[in-house]
């Protein structure tokens, strides 16, 4: 009984040290605003059907805190507390870091995890998986196109692909479809 409760306290403090981390690591703070314009203008020059490589000091300047923290330290968001986990209207879901379209509203469902989930990508070249699987038991996911990490897939979604791509909301930006 004394082990339980232990272990109980234990998770309870490794779950708090982590939500303060994840907000440590999400601060807002802006480099030099000369720099993210040159950035982001270098990253508009670039066809959507061409790879993206930046260094992550590059990223630095052009993403928030938390987008560099989930995108390209490989971060989690905390669940029930993110942009897109309860969004129902109808759009399409880019890439947060180079504007890659990723997922489909029309793809997406309520998993009850409280992260975006989606049952399949936007296009089979959208997304890549990683060559090996995360600690959480699902195949880390990554931009086909900036390599940045997405969040993992699981294989315990709904028909007709019976996956669970379960995204984080820091490494999208949603577009609403026009009239909705």
């Amino acid at each position: 009984m004394l082990l339980k409760h232990m272990l109980r306290v234990n998770i309870t403090v490794l779950a708090l040290l982590l939500a303060c981390a994840a907000l440590v690591s999400c601060d807002s703070a802006k480099p030099n605003q000369a720099e993210s314009a040159r950035i982001r203008t270098k990253l508009e020059a670039i066809p959507l059907d061409q790879k993206v490589q930046f260094t992550n000091d590059e990223w630095k300047y052009i993403l928030t805190g938390c987008q560099y923290y989930v995108l390209r330290r490989r971060g989690t968001e905390l669940p029930f507390a993110n942009a897109y986990w309860h969004t129902h209207e109808k759009g399409i879901y880019f890439c947060a870091a180079c504007g890659n379209p990723l997922f489909s509203s029309d793809a997406k469902y309520d998993s009850g995890t409280g992260w975006p989930s989606f049952w399949q990508p936007i296009g089979g070249d959208a997304v890549s998986a990683a060559s090996h699987s995360s600690f959480s038991g699902g195949t880390e996911i990554m931009c086909a196109r900036c390599g940045s990490h997405l969040g993992h897939v699981f294989d315990d979604g709904p028909r007709p692909s019976g996956l669970r791509y379960c995204m984080n909301s820091a490494a999208l930006k949603f577009v609403k479809a026009v009239g909705n």
